[in-house]
């Protein structure tokens, strides 16, 4: 990349400033990386208010949203143990608390599979045992298939592994129906579809870090060139299904028009980083990246309250 070392990405700020017990509790917080379990529950409850023809009722609502927080931190827990070797290595990350031994390994496991357990068995109990059979499988192909397996032997990682983080769309869909129909493998595909250039612009930020760390991530094995087009590809992709998906009667013109717009900004933004190749341009498109998938499920929640009330 064209710019200067000194402006990658800071560490990820999870050392704890306190100590005691409130340096403690951060640190079990920061093993669940609660910036992912908002972004995830955004999409779950996408999924719900699409299901439900407007707005589910709001104790569906909590449910899902308790069981989908805990699964989803258990898996990210459950990823602190798997990785603390490679974790240690890489600047962004070795202030984590399981990383810098804050946190016992086997501590940060155990409480990995107690919040799993519990999110099983609040969507078995209360909601259905679809939703929560969805949410555990989440969990096993991300720490097993992605952490375990393609994130250390594949540059393809990302693409497979982002499977994982695609279904709690699925999940709120199944709490309403009970069941996965159309609309939901649309949600689910586009969330694949996005994961690939989300976080090739953030390993182009961070190549350094997994190269020390013998991570084969897509930069650090065919380079930021093939990074680029394969990132602009995924992009061009990415948009077109989501205005497919406008073709089905799940969503209308808010969520179309919204959608478009929304899109044009971020082929524009990839196109841009091919061109130009810079960390800067990087950091853009991934930031947002974040901020796409947000307002495309928020836009869909937008949609259906106004479709169906």
């Amino acid at each position: 990349m064209a710019e200067a070392e000194a402006k990658r990405p800071a560490a990820e700020n999870t050392a704890s400033s306190a100590s005691g017990p409130v340096g403690l509790i951060n640190d079990f917080i920061a093993l669940t990386k609660p910036p992912i379990i908002v972004l995830l529950l955004v999409t779950a409850i996408g999924g719900m208010f699409l299901a439900a023809e407007g707005i589910p009722s709001l104790q569906a609502l909590a449910l899902v949203c308790a069981g989908g927080a805990l699964g989803a931190g258990g898996a990210n827990a459950i990823n602190h143990f798997i990785d603390q070797d490679i974790d240690a290595l890489m600047s962004r990350t070795m202030k984590r608390p399981v990383a810098s031994n804050r946190i016992p390994p086997m501590t940060a496991l155990i409480f990995g599979i107690g919040l799993n357990v519990g999110a099983f068995f609040i969507l078995t109990y209360w909601v259905n045992l679809l939703s929560a059979s969805l949410t555990l499988a989440a969990t096993l192909f991300y720490v097993l298939v992605y952490t375990g397996w393609l994130k250390r032997n594949t540059p393809q990682n990302i693409v497979i592994g982002g499977a994982a983080g695609s279904i709690p769309p699925m999940v709120g869909w199944a709490a309403v129906t009970g069941s996965v129909e159309l609309p939901a493998v649309y949600l689910f595909t586009i969330i694949f579809f996005w994961t690939p250039p989300h976080f090739w612009a953030l390993a182009l930020l961070i190549q350094d870090d997994y190269q020390e760390a013998g991570v084969p991530m897509l930069p650090v094995v065919m380079g930021t060139e093939r990074t680029v087009q394969s990132i602009f590809a995924y992009s061009l992709a990415l948009v077109g299904l989501t205005l497919v998906f406008a073709a089905t009667d799940a969503v209308g013109l808010v969520y179309l028009s919204s959608a478009a717009v929304l899109g044009v900004v971020f082929v524009a933004m990839a196109w841009d980083l091919k061109k130009h190749q810079t960390i800067s341009k990087a950091r853009r498109l991934y930031l947002y990246s974040l901020l796409y998938l947000a307002l495309l499920f928020a836009v869909m929640l937008a949609d259906a309250v106004y479709r169906f009330l």
